[in-house]
């Protein structure tokens, strides 16, 4: 990988992580707990939990990918990067602009 294609990861990276970032904070929001003053009917309540539950899924998944770009991030200058994981041969560009996070090549995902 040249130096401007990294730079292009980069700027990538830097713009999907504030995105995540953002969309952590506003998700936070949404999974606060239903307090029980609020009066909502039975099948009200039981609608909020269930949406409450899968907005807390999506959250834990948005939080992993976070974690996932910024560590891309710091390991973008290393030699390593860019290097599959499993059989050492370079991760396709087209796949590391589309997935920066990625640490195995097509072939190797695929398995």
């Amino acid at each position: 990988m040249d130096t401007a294609q990294k730079e292009a990861l980069r700027t990538k990276l830097k713009a999907l992580i504030e995105q995540y970032i953002d969309d952590v904070r506003g998700m936070e929001e949404m999974t606060q707990p239903i307090k029980p003053e609020n009066s909502l009917g039975r099948i009200s309540r039981m609608d909020a939990i269930n949406t409450k539950g899968v907005l807390e899924s999506s959250l834990r998944n948005k939080r992993n990918k976070l974690n996932k770009l910024r560590l891309a991030l710091q390991q973008i200058d290393e030699p390593s990067f860019g290097i599959c994981e499993n059989c050492d041969k370079p991760i396709q560009e087209g796949r590391l602009m589309f997935l920066p996070e990625s640490t195995r090549c097509i072939r190797c995902a695929g398995r």
